[in-house]
């Protein structure tokens, strides 16, 4: 998803959520998220929660790259893509980004994109980091 600066320059935000439990894993944020970023950010979410067993993502150009894709594959971590133009796939995502977007994005015209990264989401609690949904094995045996 993205946003704006009150500078007109655009900002991206990498939303991470974990499918059983709808919760936020992460958010990072910032004027551009290539796949080496959003690979970063989903190994600072493994060292934390563990490995997924899927990812379920949409079809920016961060989730379909071969650097994400191998990375995967590397960690035997399988990538789910949803169908392109079909965003109800992904609809627990689609909604946890409104929320972000109503309940945060709207609320603050940030300045600058420090200031997006250190004021979280109210009663977000993490200010790391679509991949955007989070299918462990654990998950599943809840």
């Amino acid at each position: 998803m993205h946003d704006q600066l009150a500078d007109g320059r655009s900002f991206r935000l990498f939303n991470v959520l974990d499918d059983f439990n709808r919760q936020g894993l992460g958010i990072e944020v910032d004027l551009s998220l290539p796949s080496a970023r959003v690979i970063r950010s989903l190994e600072q979410i493994i060292e934390w929660r563990g490995k997924p067993a899927v990812i379920g993502c949409d079809n920016g150009p961060e989730y379909i790259s071969g650097a994400l894709l191998s990375w995967a594959q590397r960690h035997g971590i399988r990538v789910e893509h949803i169908q392109p133009g079909k965003p109800q796939q992904n609809a627990y995502v689609e909604r946890y980004n409104r929320t972000i977007r109503y309940a945060w994005l709207a609320r603050t015209l940030f300045d600058t994109i420090n200031r997006c990264r250190t004021k979280p989401p109210a009663g977000y609690g993490r200010t790391t980091t679509s991949a955007r949904i989070w299918r462990s094995a654990a998950s599943r045996q809840r």
